[in-house]
C-alpha cells in the first residue's frame, strides 16, 4: 500500500534553516546566526535543500531563507531568522518584538525584502560594516573605549572651568545676567507645541524651566558627575546624552562667553560620541587595561562619522587661511610672524617663539597650510597613510598647545584623531600582538548580531543627513550660501540652534596689530589705577604664563573687545555690563580678576582704555626684564561714571 504521505520530508529532529548558499551575502550572514544557535539550528544550502523540502518551490530561495520546524512550520524571511534565534533559546525578544509590537512585523519584512533585493550590491558595505577579520588593524574596540573616556576628560574640564566662572559671567548678577537673556528670548519666540517645544527648538536649554544661580550650578555639577562616569565606563550611553543636553543648554545662553567654535566643536564630539556608544551598562576595556573581556565592536559608519567631523575640522581651517584677504598674511607666507604676539592669550613660550627668523616663520606657515588643508585627505586612505596623517595633525595640534592658551580646543582635537588610530596601535603600546577573539557579542547581550544590523539601518540615514548638512555648514563657512539648495539651507536652519553640525575654520583672518583693553578705576576722576587680569596682557612685566587646559572666558572675550574698539570705536552691551560691575563692587565678577585696586570700596569711575602691545626684543628683555611693550593709543578712553553721568 502507498503510503500518503511519502512525497513528504519526514520531521527533522531539529529546526531547518534554508538559504541560497551560491550568494556570499547570505552565507556570510547564515555563518553568524550559526555562531549563537550553535547546534540548535540546522543550516542548509538551497541547492542541497530541493529534495529534502519539496513543499518549498526552488524559485523562493531565491528571495529569502526559510524555516522548517520540526513540527513542519514553515516560515520565511524576517520571521524564519527572528523564530530560529528564539527556537535556539538566544535573543527570543527579536521574536516577541515580532509577533506583538504593532508595526515590527511589517517593519521587519519591508527591510529584509529591501536588504534581499540589493545583496550584491550591499556585500560590499556589509563586509566593512561588520568585518569579519580578527586582525586588530582592522578592529576600533579598543579605540571606541579610549576615545569615550578621553572624551569625558575634555568634558569634565570644559564643566570644571566654566563652573568656577559661571556667576560671574552670566549669574544673577554677572555680566550678561541669564536671566535677561532669557526674558529676551520669551519676548521674541512663539512657543508653540507642548511644553513649549517650539521655544526649546529655537533655543535649546534647560533654563527656559529656572534660571537661578543654583540651577546653573546644578547643570554644571551634573556635567561633571556625567563625565567621570563616561571616564570610569559606567552608564556610558546615558552619560554622553546628560553631557551634551547640560553643555548645550549652558552654551544656548552662555553667549557671548560661550560663542568659540570649540565649544561647539564638543557639541558636536559629544552627539557623535551618543551615536557610536554601546547599548550597555559599561564599556569593557578589553586589552587596554590587560583583561581578557572582549570589548563591543563599534559601528563602522560611527568611525566614518568621526573621521569626517575630524576633516571638516583640520580642511576648512586650512581653506579659509588660503583664501582670506584681509590681510592675505597666510597665502604671502606671513601669517606666523605675527601669530606668537597677536594670539588671544600668548604664554612665555609664545615670546621665544616669536623670535625665530623670518624664514622659519615662513616655513612655519606653509606647514600649517599643508597640514591643515592636504594632510586631512590622508584621513581616508589605507591604513599606513592614515596613522601618518593622524601624526601630522597630532604634531600640529602639540605645537599649537605648546605656544599659546586655547582651553581644551588642542586637547579635544587630539582626541579627535584617536578613530584614525586602530586597535592594533594600541596592542603594540601594551606590547601584546594577540588579536582581538573573534567571537560575537556574549548571549544575552543587549545588542546582539541582529542588534547591531538594525543599529547600522537606522544609523545610516542619519550619518547620510549629518555628512550633507555638515557639507551646507562647510559652504556657509566659506562665504558660498548661494550655492546652497534653498531645502537644504531651511534643513540647516533647522537644526542650526543645537550647534552639533557646524562649520569650522580657525584663524581666518590673521591679525597683525595688538591692540589690549587697559581697565582702570578711580575715585577722583583724576587719579586712575588699573585693574589686573588673571591671564591677559597687562603689566609689561609679568611673564605670560599657562592656563590650558582652563578657558579663562572673560580675558578671552576681552581679546575680541580690544579688537572692536580698535576697528570702530564701539564696543559690545557686555563690555557696558562688566564696566558697570567693576564700578558696583560686584564680588563674582571680581573674581574673575586678578587684582582689584579698590579692596575697601568700588570706585566712582571706570574706564578702559586702548594700549598697542609688542613682545620685546632679546636685547630689550635683558635690558629691562619686561616682555613687552605698550604704547598708549591716541584715543580718549571710554568711561563709566556714577548714575546719571
Amino acid at each position: 500500500m502507498t503510503n500518503p504521505d511519502a512525497s513528504v520530508s519526514p520531521p527533522r529532529p531539529r529546526p531547518a534553516l534554508i538559504y541560497d548558499g551560491g550568494c556570499a551575502f547570505c552565507r556570510r550572514w547564515v555563518a553568524r546566526w550559526q555562531r549563537i544557535t550553535g547546534d540548535a539550528v540546522e543550516y542548509v544550502a538551497s541547492r542541497e535543500a530541493t529534495g529534502r523540502f519539496p513543499q518549498i518551490p526552488r524559485t523562493a530561495f531565491d528571495r529569502s531563507v526559510w524555516l522548517v520546524e520540526p513540527d513542519g512550520r514553515t516560515t520565511e524571511a524576517a520571521e524564519a531568522v527572528f523564530r530560529a534565534l528564539a527556537l535556539s533559546g538566544r535573543n527570543r525578544g527579536w521574536l516577541w518584538a515580532y509577533e506583538h509590537v504593532p508595526g515590527f512585523a511589517g517593519a521587519s519584512n519591508a527591510l529584509y525584502r529591501f536588504i534581499a533585493a540589493r545583496r550584491t550590491s550591499l556585500d560590499r558595505f556589509d563586509r566593512w560594516l561588520f568585518p569579519e577579520a580578527s586582525d586588530p588593524r582592522h578592529e576600533y574596540a579598543i579605540t571606541r573605549a579610549i576615545l569615550l573616556r578621553a572624551l569625558g576628560v575634555i568634558y569634565l574640564i570644559a564643566f570644571v572651568s566654566l563652573w568656577v566662572q559661571v556667576d560671574g559671567l552670566f549669574g544673577s548678577r554677572g555680566i550678561a545676567p541669564i536671566r535677561m537673556t532669557m526674558e529676551f528670548a520669551r519676548n521674541q519666540i512663539d512657543s508653540w507645541g507642548p511644553w513649549g517645544i517650539g521655544r526649546c527648538l529655537h533655543l535649546p536649554t534647560l533654563c527656559w524651566w529656572n534660571t537661578s544661580d543654583s540651577f546653573l550650578h546644578a547643570l554644571c555639577g551634573g556635567g561633571v558627575a556625567a563625565a567621570c562616569l563616561v571616564i570610569l565606563g559606567i552608564l556610558p550611553l546615558p552619560a554622553l546624552i546628560v553631557l551634551w543636553v547640560f553643555y548645550l543648554s549652558l552654551v544656548s545662553v552662555g553667549q557671548p562667553f560661550l560663542g568659540f567654535q570649540w565649544d561647539a566643536l564638543l557639541l558636536e564630539s559629544g552627539l557623535l560620541a551618543i551615536l557610536v556608544a554601546p547599548w550597555s551598562w559599561r564599556v569593557k576595556p578589553g586589552l587596554l587595561l590587560g583583561r581578557r573581556a572582549r570589548p563591543s565592536r563599534p559601528s563602522r559608519i560611527g568611525v566614518f562619522l568621526l573621521r569626517w567631523l575630524v576633516f571638516r575640522l583640520m580642511f576648512l581651517s586650512g581653506l579659509v587661511k588660503w583664501i582670506a584677504d584681509n590681510p592675505p598674511a597666510w597665502r604671502d607666507l606671513t601669517a606666523m610672524r605675527y601669530h606668537y604676539e597677536t594670539q588671544p592669550l600668548p604664554t612665555w613660550t609664545s615670546w621665544y617663539a616669536f623670535q625665530l627668523p623670518a624664514w622659519f616663520q615662513s616655513c612655519s606657515t606653509a606647514g600649517v597650510l599643508v597640514i591643515e588643508g592636504l594632510i586631512p585627505f590622508l584621513f581616508f586612505f589605507p591604513r599606513r597613510a592614515r596613522l601618518f596623517a593622524c601624526a601630522a595633525t597630532a604634531f600640529l595640534q602639540i605645537l599649537i598647545l605648546a605656544t599659546g592658551n586655547y582651553g581644551f580646543f588642542n586637547l579635544l582635537a587630539l582626541v579627535l584623531c584617536i578613530p584614525l588610530l586602530d586597535d592594533d596601535v594600541f596592542m603594540r603600546l601594551r606590547r601584546r600582538r594577540k588579536a582581538v577573539p573573534n567571537e560575537p557579542e556574549p548571549h544575552g547581550s543587549a545588542v546582539g548580531l541582529w542588534g547591531r544590523a538594525i543599529r547600522g539601518a537606522v544609523l545610516l540615514p542619519v550619518a547620510v543627513a549629518i555628512v550633507v548638512l555638515s557639507i551646507v555648514a562647510g559652504l556657509i563657512q566659506i562665504g558660498q550660501i548661494q550655492s546652497v539648495p534653498a531645502p537644504l539651507l531651511r534643513a540647516y536652519l533647522t537644526v542650526l540652534p543645537f550647534e552639533s553640525i557646524n562649520g569650522y575654520g580657525l584663524f581666518q583672518d590673521m591679525t597683525t596689530r595688538r591692540p589690549e583693553v587697559i581697565v582702570e578705576g578711580s575715585d577722583d576722576g583724576t587719579r586712575w589705577l588699573e585693574y589686573a587680569f588673571k591671564y591677559k596682557p597687562g603689566d609689561v612685566y609679568r611673564r605670560p604664563g599657562f592656563c590650558t587646559p582652563h578657558m579663562p572666558r572673560l580675558d578671552w572675550q576681552l581679546w575680541f573687545a580690544a579688537l572692536g574698539l580698535y576697528d570702530s570705536r564701539q564696543a559690545d552691551p557686555w563690555v557696558w555690563n562688566f564696566l558697570e560691575r567693576l564700578r558696583e563692587g560686584d564680588p563674582a565678577v571680581l573674581a574673575l580678576m586678578a587684582r582689584n585696586p579698590f579692596p575697601d570700596h568700588p570706585p566712582k569711575y571706570v574706564r578702559i582704555a586702548l594700549y598697542d602691545y609688542h613682545f620685546t626684543t632679546p636685547a630689550q628683555r635683558r635690558a629691562t626684564g619686561a616682555w613687552w611693550v605698550r604704547t598708549r593709543i591716541d584715543e580718549p578712553p571710554v568711561a563709566v561714571g556714577p548714575p546719571g553721568q
